[in-house]
């Protein structure tokens, strides 16, 4: 991976003055490069990672696996564009293995959760749901540090 997207992936609010610095490039340089991977869809947006167990503690996270027969004329990308037009769905991808497509969905609610995958998914021959109980890192980011218990472990 280029240099200049290691440093973005890594942190996204570093100015292009801080950019130049560390590449050894001018400023210039490095804004020219941001514009034409923007303009190329290399880079599709900027986000902040959150630890959103501290903002909501009700919320919920799922993956679904899906198993689907795509129809003849469509194939799975018609049924991914589908899927990932609700509001819920926050990720789409087309795996290789015992499922088809693998969903990341949000929630307030398991119920809620539940009748997503019960109403609006509909007709695929099948799902399987696997509920987030801690998120630890995300995206290279650690979320959560573990307190180390010093009394140490006691085993029968």
């Amino acid at each position: 991976m280029d240099s200049l997207l290691e440093l973005l992936k890594q942190n996204a609010r570093l100015s292009n003055h801080e950019l130049s610095v560390m590449l050894g490039k001018t400023e210039e340089e490095v804004a020219a490069a941001i514009k034409e991977y923007e303009k190329n869809g290399i880079i599709k947006g900027y986000s902040a990672i959150f630890n959103e167990e501290l903002i909501c503690k009700d919320c919920v996270i799922a993956f679904i696996e899906l198993k689907v027969t795509p129809k003849a004329e469509y194939g799975y990308d018609d049924l991914a564009k589908t899927v990932m037009q609700y509001e819920e769905v926050e990720g789409v991808s087309l795996m290789s293995g015992a499922y088809d497509l693998a969903v990341t969905i949000r929630g307030t609610s398991l119920r809620e959760i539940a009748l997503f995958v019960s109403q609006r998914l509909a007709g695929v021959l099948s799902t399987a749901t696997h509920f987030v109980l801690q998120r630890y890192k995300d995206k290279g980011i650690v979320l959560f540090d573990p307190e180390v218990d010093e009394r140490g472990y006691v085993s029968p």
